[in-house]
């Protein structure tokens, strides 16, 4: 009952929103049209700001429900996008009466829900601590909510299929990579704290006629980074 008392409450808000503003609509005006008491609202909702923050998080969250594998976070993102663009009188008018703090939490709080799901796949069985997952998503969750804020802020004209394939194309492997960076970090910092140290000088060789043939492979660096050995 609680839910559908809300759901209620979201349906009327969003009817008021294609007549008039956010600042112009009242807690009487959303209650009247969907025949709910005051007290029931206020239930629920200290506020009107808080209902449109509640609506926002809830359309988002369905349409992120079981999309937050590596394989599946495009179309978690893509569905994010378009959850935003069917609700746009709603979103376009909070976004241009409400404080971009508010839109910009809800958007932090789904895109880090969607790649947080990634890092923790990603990063299953390694050394990587909680705190550097976190590091993680966030930095990637700035990166996409950056990119969302535009959108809105240019009318939603920007085709989806286009934003999403770039966003792709620019986070592909950077996330395992990233994962890979920390787990090494924290094996260097293990090594030191029990004061040891890694020997730089010494590498591996290659196989040949000879001892020592090129090429040199060191035991440390960047993952991915060196020579390809065949």
């Amino acid at each position: 009952m609680p839910n559908t008392t809300k759901a209620a409450l979201e349906e009327s808000l969003k009817r008021l929103l294609l007549k008039k503003p956010l600042d112009k609509i009242t807690i009487t005006d959303i209650t009247t049209d969907c025949g709910i008491s005051r007290m029931a609202f206020y239930y629920h909702f200290k506020d009107i700001y808080d209902l449109v923050e509640w609506s926002c998080v809830e359309d988002g969250t369905k349409a992120l429900q079981g999309k937050k594998t590596s394989e599946s976070w495009t179309e978690g993102l893509t569905q994010i996008f378009e959850a935003v663009l069917e609700n746009k009188p709603f979103i376009m008018n909070v976004y241009r009466n409400v404080d971009r703090e508010r839109i910009e939490n809800y958007l932090f709080k789904l895109t880090y829900d969607l790649i947080v799901g990634v890092v923790e796949e990603k990063s299953k069985g390694l050394n990587i601590t909680e705190e550097d997952k976190k590091f993680i998503a966030d930095f990637y969750k700035y990166g996409f909510v950056g990119i969302m804020l535009e959108w809105i802020r240019e009318g939603m004209k920007e085709n989806i299929e286009d934003l999403v394939r770039m966003m792709d194309l620019t986070l592909h492997d950077t996330v395992t990579t990233s994962i890979h960076n920390f787990q090494k970090n924290n094996i260097e910092k293990t090594v030191l704290a029990a004061g040891f140290t890694i020997v730089k000088e010494f590498v591996g060789h290659g196989i040949g006629k000879e001892l020592h043939e090129d090429p040199a492979v060191p035991n440390y660096g960047p993952p991915g980074r060196g020579v390809k050995l065949h």
